[in-house]
């Protein structure tokens, strides 16, 4: 998905997961996939990666970053994954070829864990590297109609720069959250010399609401039965049933999006009728898959959220093939990083500040 996000005008020289399920939508999507290595990162040397690049991008893994993940942060078996990647960008720089931006994506608790601490220490290996890096956290929302904050920080070495005109003094809304001085404030002088408050310019604002994506008849999926449609309304607190009561009021269809949740050991339904859906989540792990809630006066359906609806909250284009069963679909885009995000974070930070060190014609 960060590769659909780049666009046809980059090349991907090396691709690496070690899911064969996300492999295989890799290869039926991009028609020449010699890049993609399937294997565990682990496995991985500086050696097998060719030559030098303009971009790395990783996406690792967030279980142990997020609320859910027992508070291992990046001592996790899977967060912690990030060191082994790190590993090969600092073999890289022994040899001369550090690529000249890479970009580290996470969820929003990856800010948080550990009181900071482990976003502080992702911070020092950059700077110990000779990286400036620019931290930020940006919401799919601006984008889609999903709430998805996601952590992203974007390091360059040290003959890349952003625009000048991006760089602040100080934190700016909404990039730089209040807890990212948690870290901040845990940080060497080095480390905080070289991080950088960048203040990118606001995305035009999305125009598609969730019922834009939402399909009458799915392939994949069935709509609830009247019976299972009620269980769900009757998991929902008072105030929940108020926004359901208020939606059927409405005069027209008006959709929702549901997750349900454990709170104080009873499993309870929350609704929301803004307009967007929550955040996706993977359906392994114990999270629950997302439901869609239609509210047409006193006639209440309700279903799961689609495959195909899944990929287009994350910004997934029509075309692309998706797994064939559910539950790999669903995770394919749960797991993933929103794609117009990536194009924007491309054509307004990326490519400038690499076009100061490339040719006019490649940039």
């Amino acid at each position: 998905m960060a590769r659909l996000g780049l666009g046809e005008n980059w090349q991907c020289v090396f691709a690496n997961d070690f899911d064969e399920t996300k492999a295989s939508a890799y290869r039926e999507n991009f028609n020449s996939s010699e890049e993609l290595h399937v294997s565990d990162i682990a496995d991985i040397l500086p050696s097998d990666l060719p030559g030098r690049v303009d971009l790395a991008w990783a996406s690792f893994p967030c279980q142990d970053l997020s609320l859910a993940g027992m508070g291992r942060g990046l001592k996790g078996e899977r967060s912690g994954t990030f060191w082994k990647f790190w590993e090969l960008m600092r073999g890289l720089g022994k040899s001369r070829r550090a690529p000249r931006i890479i970009v580290l994506e996470n969820v929003y608790g990856a800010v948080t864990s550990h009181k900071g601490k482990d976003f502080a220490i992702i911070c020092e290996a950059l700077a110990q590297e000779g990286f400036t890096y620019a931290p930020m956290v940006i919401d799919a929302e601006y984008f889609l109609p999903q709430s998805r904050p996601r952590l992203f920080i974007v390091a360059f070495n040290h003959e890349t720069h952003p625009p000048k005109g991006f760089i602040m003094d100080k934190p700016a809304s909404p990039w730089h959250p209040d807890a990212f001085s948690m870290a901040y404030d845990r940080l060497s002088a080095e480390g905080r010399e070289k991080w950088l408050w960048l203040h990118l310019p606001m995305p035009i604002r999305r125009k598609v609401n969730i019922s834009d994506l939402i399909e009458e008849f799915p392939k994949d999926v069935k709509w609830h039965t009247s019976a299972e449609t009620t269980r769900l309304l009757a998991m929902m607190t008072p105030i929940n049933k108020l926004k359901v009561n208020s939606a059927s009021k409405m005069g027209q269809r008006v959709i929702g999006a549901i997750y349900r949740r454990t709170r104080l050991g009873q499993q309870r339904a929350e609704v929301r009728f803004d307009d967007i859906a929550g955040c996706l989540r993977t359906p392994a792990g114990g999270s629950s898959r997302q439901i869609i809630l239609f509210v047409d006066g006193k006639k209440i359906r309700s279903r799961l959220l689609s495959a195909r609806e899944a990929a287009r909250l994350m910004g997934i284009p029509e075309h692309y093939q998706l797994p064939r069963r559910y539950n790999d679909a669903y995770r394919l885009a749960g797991d993933g990083v929103a794609v117009p995000v990536v194009s924007w974070l491309a054509k307004c930070l990326i490519e400038p500040s690499l076009a100061g060190k490339v040719s006019e014609e490649a940039a």
